[in-house]
């Protein structure tokens, strides 16, 4: 049955905090809000990518690198003394990598854990005592259908998405409590630039995986621009789910993520109905009652 989303009144208006602005999402949901008249902390690793979007309302525009402590102090800094708080924070900025498993480079891996994984959780950290002290505010981690259901040739992109999952879940069970919201966002293909210019790839490519790995790679590489999912659509769908009055734990995004999403659960309810027998089989044996007779 659908859901009716009542949205919540915010006022003044809400200050909105967006990571990784320069292209994609980031910078159509900076634009987005600031043209509702939200104020809005617009980050990039470099400003003047996003500088024009200073112009589309009350902006304040920082240089971010996720992975700089240092950076991430004086951005959230700025934007609690530019507008005395911040009420929403949004976890955009990441990396793609395409590699089998076995071709996947480490440094590679290891970069797009540091942005995907732990600089997310840096900027959590960053907001949760403001937030804390005010018992509101909102977080939006932005996952992916990769974080549900890994694919061939995306193996550690997906282990940060599942990581990023793992993560969400456990901060709503803590925070909200607090008054503060977690939200995680699963997209499935959407005309960003994310498979032409976020997603590296392995130098090495090994024959024994070109009819998986490899052709996976190809598939979304060629999809590029060409991609079912709107942007536009996207982020709309994101500040409606905010303002809802009863906001969900996980948004998926697209056709593509709601039949992904739901084939997955159909897969884990037989595999574990199959075996539940072996699975519940692994416990001490229950001890019996022994019944007394008078």
């Amino acid at each position: 049955m659908p859901i009716t989303v009542v949205p919540r009144k915010l006022s003044p208006p809400p200050v909105w905090f967006i990571t990784g602005c320069s292209t994609g999402f980031g910078r159509e949901l900076a634009t987005y809000v600031l043209e509702r008249g939200y104020r809005t902390v617009v980050t990039a690793r470099n400003p003047a990518d996003v500088d024009v979007l200073a112009a589309k309302g009350e902006a304040l525009v920082l240089s971010l690198d996720v992975t700089d402590q240092a950076q991430i102090d004086a951005a959230i800094r700025a934007a609690e003394e530019r507008f005395g708080r911040i009420d929403v924070l949004v976890n955009n900025a990441g990396i793609g990598y395409f590699a089998a498993v076995e071709e996947s480079e480490e440094d590679q891996v290891r970069r797009m854990f540091e942005i995907n994984v732990f600089g997310l959780g840096r900027m959590i950290r960053g907001v949760l005592p403001g937030m804390r002290a005010r018992r509101s505010g909102f977080i939006v981690n932005l996952s992916s259908i990769a974080g549900l259901r890994s694919f061939p040739s995306l193996g550690y992109y997906s282990a940060t998405k599942h990581a990023v999952e793992g993560l969400s879940e456990a901060l709503w069970q803590e925070v909200e409590p607090l008054g503060i919201g977690v939200m995680l966002v699963e997209p499935s293909g959407f005309r960003t630039d994310w498979a032409g210019r976020s997603a590296n790839e392995s130098r090495k490519q090994l024959p024994d995986y070109r009819a998986t790995a490899g052709e996976w790679r190809q598939q979304v590489r060629a999809s590029s621009g060409r991609q079912p999912g709107d942007p536009a659509r996207a982020v709309a769908a994101i500040v409606k789910a905010v303002e809802s009055r009863t906001p969900p734990h996980r948004l998926l995004l697209g056709s593509d993520a709601c039949t992904a999403a739901t084939g997955k659960l159909e897969d884990l309810r037989r595999e574990f109905s199959a075996w539940e027998e072996v699975s519940r089989g692994a416990d001490f044996p229950k001890e019996r009652k022994l019944s007394v007779v008078a």
